[in-house]
């Protein structure tokens, strides 16, 4: 029964990021090789937030429902080693709201969740670490950690229309 609840939810959360989401962001759901819809699963483009050492990127990530969501937060993935001080190496975002033990709560939209990741990656938490290369240039060597993330930057460029 869960499993319909999840689905359903997502289902309106798909009607309403189509009526209405930030510019430059991308989310939709999987489709698999069948040419069915993969509610669970979907694949999101986040824009560097503009004026920031961040701009010019749009960086691909996938969100993991289980069938417990809305109860439970979705797992949202980076590419695996991907520069950032809340990035764990394997991709997890670390953030507060998709921490099912403090911040979630199933009100949380899958828009509110892109958002805060953008937010998350121009302001970074050093009070939650998740990785050490980014930590430590982050507190460090601003200088260095400015220009690693603007080369990694362009490895991700705006998605063809």
């Amino acid at each position: 029964m869960s499993a319909g609840i999840a689905h359903g939810r997502l289902v309106e959360e798909r009607k309403s990021w189509r009526k209405d989401h930030p510019h430059g962001f991308v989310a939709r759901p999987e489709t698999r090789e069948d040419g069915t819809v993969n509610m669970m699963v979907w694949h999101c483009s986040i824009p560097g937030k503009a004026g920031t050492i961040w701009d010019g990127g749009y960086y691909p990530l996938t969100m993991h429902f289980s069938e417990d969501y809305p109860s439970k937060p979705p797992k949202c993935k980076l590419p695996q080693g991907f520069f950032h001080p809340n990035i764990y190496p394997s991709g997890t975002v670390c953030l507060s709201i998709l921490n099912e033990d403090s911040g979630w709560r199933p009100a949380i939209t899958v828009k509110q969740i892109l958002i805060g990741i953008q937010d998350l990656l121009d302001q970074p938490n050093p009070a939650d670490p998740a990785q050490t290369d980014g930590y430590q240039l982050f507190i460090q060597d601003r200088t260095e950690y400015d220009r690693r993330v603007k080369q990694q930057a362009k490895q991700y460029p705006p998605p063809l229309a």
